[in-house]
């Protein structure tokens, strides 16, 4: 009947039937246009830029920078600070910081060190599982004193940051654990091992499965975002404060485990100083100090340019002295690139938010 009506006023059926797929084909082409909108007006696609105009410009100066040799040098030689990164995205994103962990990792290192060097221990899991326990309870000490005792974090994680590094040194007692000392223990981290490279892929998935789709990672986004408020909606602020200090703390751990492993050497000033490339990868990445915004792959990103500028910059001649320099330089010019993205992202949802 409807069909007749439309032949009656001189339409044809297929000719309607047609338009209607044209619009819906239409539709589906816009909406793949604002998906690729959105993507390309992401932080993360501009970290991507950012990453490979490094790689082309670094490649040009030293076209071995992108051998496959290197490549897996950087991923090696930042398994660190990579790893520890995730964990510090965690706290940031909380409104927190946490500047013990270069401690922590030092204190756990040493007592995998001296378990080595003085043959009480050798099993390469329990001795992970060892100085992943030690970071377990340094960073519940953490939490506890910033949740409960209501310290500012940067004061607390700044009275542990002593702590820690000074019980490193008790526990040497003026000794260290050299490559002989741990025979066996480094094949785990060894050049050409893949163990470092399976610790950076599990700890990053897991961090991005967390935040992203579990309520665990939603109410560390929420308390960041606004405590007050997650809290009158029933979040147990505290509890998720401490939960991210306690992941800071197991990375950070396990990463002095794995810095006995990668560097065959366990010594009380190890590793003095990451802290601040760990909280830089972060950072660089778009977390926000102030709690509340940053991603996983954000994260990875800054990590890895931070990793290529420190590889990049010997290869292609600079000094030595003028290294640091330079890094800082660089450092900060792709963090203004990235507030000037995310401001120009915030104005673009309020306009479309006004429309």
């Amino acid at each position: 009947m409807h069909q007749q009506k439309l032949r009656d006023s001189g339409i044809h059926p297929a000719a309607l039937d047609g338009k209607r797929k044209h619009e819906e084909g239409g539709g589906t082409g816009m909406k793949q246009k604002s998906v690729l909108k959105q993507i390309t007006k992401s932080r993360e696609f501009s970290l991507v830029i950012v990453l490979i105009v490094l790689c082309v410009v670094a490649t040009i100066l030293n076209p071995s920078f992108i051998s496959p040799t290197n490549i897996a040098q950087i991923f090696r030689n930042n398994a660190l600070t990579m790893v520890m990164s995730v964990g510090m995205l965690c706290v940031l994103l909380t409104g927190g910081i946490d500047i013990s962990v270069a401690s922590i990792l030092a204190f756990s290192g040493m007592v995998v060190g001296m378990l080595l060097k003085y043959k009480v221990l050798e099993n390469t899991l329990l001795l992970f599982v060892i100085g992943s326990v030690i970071g377990i309870v340094c960073g519940l000490l953490n939490g506890l004193i910033i949740s409960k005792g209501n310290v500012a974090p940067i004061i607390s994680t700044m009275g542990f940051m002593y702590i820690w590094r000074g019980l490193a040194y008790v526990i040497s007692n003026n000794q260290w654990a050299s490559g002989a000392d741990v025979v066996g223990y480094s094949d785990f981290g060894a050049d050409g091992a893949v163990g470092p490279y399976i610790i950076i892929a599990v700890v990053f998935i897991a961090g991005f499965i967390i935040l992203k789709w579990t309520k665990v990672g939603r109410k560390i986004y929420a308390v960041g975002s606004n405590a007050e408020a997650a809290r009158v909606s029933g979040i147990n602020v505290d509890g998720v404060l401490i939960y991210t200090y306690v992941i800071m703390g197991f990375l950070s751990g396990l990463c002095g485990a794995l810095s006995v492993s990668i560097y065959a050497s366990a010594q009380p000033n190890m590793q003095y100083g990451l802290e601040m490339d760990i909280i830089a990868s972060c950072v660089i990445g778009g977390v926000s100090m102030s709690g509340g915004r940053g991603s996983v792959v954000g994260t990875f990103l800054g990590a890895l340019i931070l990793a290529l500028i420190t590889r990049a910059l010997p290869l292609v001649g600079i000094d030595a002295i003028a290294q640091n320099m330079v890094k800082g330089i660089l450092i900060l010019a792709v963090v203004v690139l990235n507030v000037v993205t995310q401001r120009m992202m915030d104005r673009a949802n309020l306009e479309r938010r006004e429309m």
